[in-house]
């Protein structure tokens, strides 16, 4: 069974920074796409990031581009999401997805990933 366990979430100023975490189990993590989507209150879940299985795609909503980094780490089943110059708009829920089918690009789709983890909550405010 896939399961997908974020961490990291937290309360943060303005300008201030975190990194979020996703540890997966339950099956070969370096054959699959990971990908990060958020979701404010009111509004459509969206993917802020997402990283092919051996980190050679990766893609970023326009939104971010410039102040987050996905990344991944095959050998601890991990991967992060570093948010630099954090802004009050990027308070969410945080969520970590994988695809079912190995070695598949799901990019920025929403349908194109199957196993969720349970979220974490990103506040940034003064």
């Amino acid at each position: 069974q896939v399961r997908l366990a974020e961490s990291g979430g937290g309360l943060v100023q303005p300008g201030g920074s975190l990194r979020l975490s996703c540890e997966a189990s339950g099956r070969t993590f370096s054959s699959y796409a990971m990908g990060w989507f958020r979701q404010a209150p009111g509004k459509e879940r969206e993917c802020v990031a997402a990283i092919s299985w051996i980190a050679s795609t990766t893609y970023y909503a326009d939104s971010v581009k410039g102040r987050f980094t996905i990344s991944r780490d095959n050998a601890k089943n991990t991967v992060y999401l570093q948010m630099n110059s954090l802004k009050p708009e990027d308070t969410a829920v945080y969520y970590c997805a994988t695809p079912h089918p190995m070695r598949t690009w799901p990019n920025s789709r929403r349908s194109g990933y199957d196993y969720w983890g349970q979220g974490t909550q990103v506040t940034v405010s003064s």
